[in-house]
């Protein structure tokens, strides 16, 4: 049952001038991303992290040190796979721009079938593949460092989180543009053995005490699917109490829904 809480980095000056940043070096955080990092570092402290991993560019690394900052010992780990889509000849250009490209409707339709121009560029379907699976390495390696019940957490960016949601929820990567992501928003999703769960999505002002990893209780069962990876059938009270065999599902936690904005590619 191991969850990983996805964030966004704060907000950024490529953000609000509507330009793709991508892999471009030195994109800091503004003011109000770093009021936005500093406000989540409060609501996130009672979460117990079992690691706090970073996209290695430095708008997330910026947000993921503000999340570290007030825990002792806690450190943020790189890793490259949690980076942003690698845009190419896109990169550094204005949304506004890439839009008469006849690749952005193929970005924005069939994304799987979208590979950026130039040297340096990506697939869609590629960069979703490397996010999914770093996730599922830190699962693994986490539970068993940890326990089944490790929470962690990985800042990335706004297209690598919506990738990794849609595989979550079983989505065609072609559908993943209905998903958003706001910047320093907390995605959380809890793995179990049969299913992950998505436990909340773009959330940026939820309480976070469902996060917090229950007391275990030893108990015996003699089923082979462990109970966790029940759906809680009609719903459950919501936020694990008193819901069901998994203690998971239903309804989503307090937070707030996705906007209706349609998106536009980058982070």
């Amino acid at each position: 049952m191991t969850t990983v809480l996805l964030v966004r980095h704060g907000r950024t000056s490529a953000n609000t001038g509507g330009v793709l940043a991508g892999w471009t070096p030195d994109i800091s955080l503004d003011e109000t991303g770093r009021d936005q990092a500093e406000a989540l570092a409060r609501r996130l402290a009672p979460v117990p992290l079992a690691a706090v991993l970073s996209s290695p560019l430095e708008r997330c690394m910026q947000t993921a040190a503000a999340l570290v900052a007030a825990r002792d010992g806690a450190a943020v780990v790189t890793d490259e796979r949690l980076g942003e889509c690698r845009y190419g000849d896109w990169t550094g250009k204005e949304l506004k721009a890439l839009a008469k490209d006849p690749l952005w409707q193929v970005v924005q339709l069939h994304p799987s079938a979208a590979t950026f121009p130039g040297e340096a560029g990506e697939a869609m379907r590629d960069m979703q593949a490397r996010a999914v699976a770093a996730v599922r390495d830190w699962n693994d390696a986490l539970a068993a460092q940890h326990g089944p019940d490790a929470v962690y957490l990985a800042c990335s960016h706004a297209d690598v989180i919506k990738a990794i949601v849609a595989d979550a929820l079983g989505l065609h990567l072609d559908l993943f543009q209905r998903i958003t992501v706001d910047p320093c928003s907390v995605t959380a999703i809890r793995y179990t053995p049969l299913r992950p769960f998505l436990l909340r999505l773009n959330d940026t002002g939820g309480d976070v005490a469902g996060l917090v990893p229950p007391k275990r209780r030893a108990r015996r069962r003699s089923r082979r699917i462990p109970p966790s990876s029940d759906a809680v059938v009609g719903g459950g009270a919501g936020g694990g109490a008193g819901s069901g065999a998994g203690g998971v599902g239903g309804r989503p936690e307090a937070g707030r829904p996705a906007t209706t904005t349609p998106p536009a590619a980058g982070a």
